[in-house]
């Protein structure tokens, strides 16, 4: 007997085939029947679902969901908006690996992308992390291992090449987290990843690339350097050998924009050539990080505490306001986004610290204007009151570029959201995958419907190794989401903190975490 069957759905297979109307008949966790006659079998549930749309249940290649996944597993969030599987992890920030001398370490380089962490919130291992979280969650994760914690682990904080026998302690660690991870993440624009040499980017890949795992990478540029930034992650992957996704690409500021579509270029080339590369993005013209990427990363490599006393000298502040305000790019490559976008285009989101709440959901221009001071001198205040941790967003990319990835066939979306605790967190934590349904597929009608779901099922279920996930078919494992054709999602930069509305069932691995648009309060998900 199956455990439900779903009478007279509107089927999106994940495999981008035209959609047809079919019962599907669930049994211990896995997909029994696909019958478009009626499903003869008895089932203990049926569920009507004529006007609906099943689809696989959506996976988030690209997110920060690695502390939400501690502090709020059910994960309402993800589910109302159908996703079933997150990947963690991405550039070059996850919560391990650590040792004991840089758990510290890793903990405020945490803190600064993902909110504050607490030391009980880094673990020295994947396998750690990975006990953890089955202690009960309500979606899968897949997780990478974040370049930045392991260069803390072993090289520490340093401007430096790493040396042979770091190398080597970092190629053991990476192997040893591999057994739990599905890759290697990089973050070549934040400290200490960005101090990374191509030596031993090239290394670090090919210990991934020997065992099937892949390279992620925020690059070096999204800026002016975009192109070289590619180039470069290109011929990591082809020196290593690995497989490789290139984060969120996009082209960061009016005078850079245009350059997606060149890289689009490099990227296709590059797999002409057999280097295995592809792609995700998310579905908004606005990023998000955290202050100190406004800044040039060289300012950070004697660490957080060197740069606050370097703010106390006036001389330094001098230089660093004029690189903040000179729109080209410097000799060491590095382009000011202030410069590009303007103190108007920044948002803050989040701050740690109680003495600078009143700042949240304000741009830097609007509060500096309040308080009478300059924007420079209020994202130094951000440095030295919340040691440069605070959230921003930036409203800083164009509606072509976005185009030019989204339709790109070597595309998946990936939320790219941050779900800190406080403050106005970017929405696409809250609604990129109803979105991309909504308004991308269906306003903008930039790809059918059938395509949108694709990009959001099968392809990132085959680029992390996942088997018999992300489609509808019979063996498949069971994560599901079954949803209206107003399917939308509600949140804004004002507003971000509203679910999504219109998914009717959510299920992983058969086990229903939203039934009839209400959670359930099942934890059934996996480590993947």
């Amino acid at each position: 007997m199956d455990d439900f069957v779903i009478r007279k759905a509107t089927v999106l297979d994940g495999a981008g085939v035209d959609r047809f109307v079919a019962d599907v008949a669930v049994r211990e966790g896995r997909i029994s029947a696909i019958e478009t006659e009626r499903c003869a079998g008895d089932a203990k549930e049926t569920i009507d679902a004529e006007g609906l749309f099943l689809a696989p249940g959506f996976i988030d290649a690209h997110c920060h969901d690695d502390l939400a996944m501690l502090r709020g597993p059910g994960r309402l969030e993800k589910v109302a908006q159908g996703v079933t599987t997150v990947v963690v992890g991405n550039c070059g920030f996850s919560l391990y690996p650590c040792t004991a001398n840089s758990k510290e370490a890793v903990r405020k380089h945490a803190s600064g992308l993902l909110g504050l962490t607490e030391p009980d919130e880094v673990f020295e291992s994947s396998s750690e992390y990975r006990r953890t979280l089955e202690g009960g969650i309500g979606v899968n994760v897949v997780s990478l291992v974040g370049h930045g914690p392991l260069r803390l682990s072993v090289v520490g904080p340093e401007n430096r090449p790493a040396s042979g026998a770091e190398l080597e302690a970092m190629e053991r660690l990476l192997q040893r987290d591999l057994q739990h991870a599905a890759g290697l993440s990089l973050g070549l624009v934040y400290p200490p990843s960005c101090f990374a040499d191509r030596r031993e980017l090239v290394c670090l890949g090919k210990a991934a690339g020997r065992i099937g795992k892949l390279v992620a990478a925020h690059i070096r540029s999204y800026e002016a350097g975009l192109l070289e930034a590619v180039r470069e992650f290109i011929a990591i992957l082809r020196s290593s050998g690995a497989k490789g996704i290139l984060s969120h690409l996009q082209a960061a500021g009016r005078p850079n924009w245009g350059l997606v579509v060149q890289a689009l270029r490099l990227l296709e080339e590059a797999q002409d050539e057999g280097v295995e590369v592809c792609f995700d993005m998310y579905p908004y013209l606005a990023g998000s990080s955290y202050a100190l990427q406004l800044l040039p990363p060289s300012c950070l490599s004697a660490g957080i505490e060197a740069l606050k006393r370097d703010l106390q000298d006036a001389s330094f502040r001098e230089g660093l306001l004029r690189r903040l305000e000179d729109p080209h790019p410097g000799a060491d490559g590095w382009q000011s986004k202030i410069a590009l976008i303007g103190w108007e285009s920044v948002l803050i989101a989040g701050v740690n610290s109680p003495s600078l709440k009143s700042l949240e959901g304000k741009t830097l221009d609007a509060a500096a204007r309040e308080q009478g001071r300059a924007g420079f001198d209020l994202l130094v205040r951000l440095v030295l009151e919340d040691d440069g941790a605070s959230a921003v967003i930036l409203f800083q990319l164009s509606e072509s570029d976005l185009h030019a990835a989204f339709t790109h066939p070597l595309h998946m979306v990936g939320s790219d959201g941050i779900p800190r605790d406080v403050g106005h967190p970017h929405p696409r934590a809250f609604g990129a995958f109803p979105r991309v349904l909504d308004e991308l597929s269906g306003k903008k009608a930039w790809f059918r419907l059938e395509d949108a779901v694709r990009r959001m099922t099968s392809v990132p279920a085959q680029r992390f190794g996942l088997a018999n996930r992300g489609v509808i078919q019979v063996g498949a494992v069971a994560d599901m989401v079954l949803f209206e054709e107003g399917f939308r999602d509600l949140a804004t930069f004002e507003n971000p903190r509203q679910c999504a509305t219109g998914a009717s069932h959510v299920w992983v691995s058969g086990q229903p975490v939203l039934a009839h648009g209400k959670p359930t309060g099942a934890l059934p998900g996996r480590f993947l």
